[in-house]
C-alpha cells in the first residue's frame, strides 16, 4: 500500500463529477489497490473520510473510517434521508486548515457495491450519515465550502 497525493482546491479534478464504477473495474486488482492505498492515505492523514477525486481519480468510490474500520463504498446513492437535519462543523483534507459549518440530514440509508462486487446497503446517523454525505459531495464536484457558514481558518498552536 502507499500513501497517494491529496490533491486541494482549486484543483480543477475536485469540481468535476465522477463516473460510476462497473462491475469489471471493481473486480479489477487495480482497482482494489486504489481502495487500499485510499484507506492507507485517509488513515495517515488523520481524515475520517476520502473520495477517489481528492486522490486524482474520477470514479465513484469512497472510503470512510469507522468505529468498526475502514468502510469502502463503490457508486454509493443515498436512497433516503431523514427530514430532521443539523449543523456542525466540518472540515476536509482537500481544503487544508479551514472549517465551516454544514447544515446535513441527520439520519441516511444508501446503497453501495462492495469491493467484491456484492450489492449491500446501509443505515446511517450521526457522524457516520454526515461523512457519507460530505464525501458522496465529492463524487458529484462539491465541496463543504460550497454548503458551509462560517468559514473559517484553524489556527496553529
Amino acid at each position: 500500500m502507499s500513501i497517494l497525493k491529496i490533491l486541494t482546491n482549486p484543483n480543477p479534478v475536485l469540481r468535476r463529477v465522477c463516473q460510476a464504477a462497473d462491475e469489471q473495474d471493481v473486480r479489477a486488482g487495480d482497482f482494489q489497490a486504489l481502495a487500499d492505498d485510499m484507506a492507507e492515505t485517509m488513515l495517515t492523514k488523520d481524515g475520517i473520510g476520502l473520495a477517489a477525486p481528492q486522490v486524482g481519480h474520477s470514479v465513484r468510490l469512497i472510503v470512510v473510517n469507522t468505529k468498526d474500520g475502514v468502510l469502502t463504498l463503490i457508486n454509493p446513492v443515498i436512497t433516503s434521508k431523514s427530514l430532521t437535519k443539523e449543523w456542525d462543523e466540518e472540515g476536509c483534507l482537500s481544503v487544508p486548515n479551514t472549517f465551516g459549518r454544514v447544515k446535513r440530514h441527520k439520519k441516511i440509508r444508501c446503497q453501495f457495491l462492495t469491493v467484491d462486487g456484492k450489492n449491500k446497503r446501509l443505515e446511517a446517523r450521526g457522524l457516520l450519515a454526515r461523512v457519507i454525505q460530505h464525501e458522496i459531495d465529492h463524487l458529484d464536484g462539491i465541496l463543504f465550502i460550497d454548503k458551509a457558514k462560517d468559514i473559517h481558518e484553524a489556527h496553529e498552536l
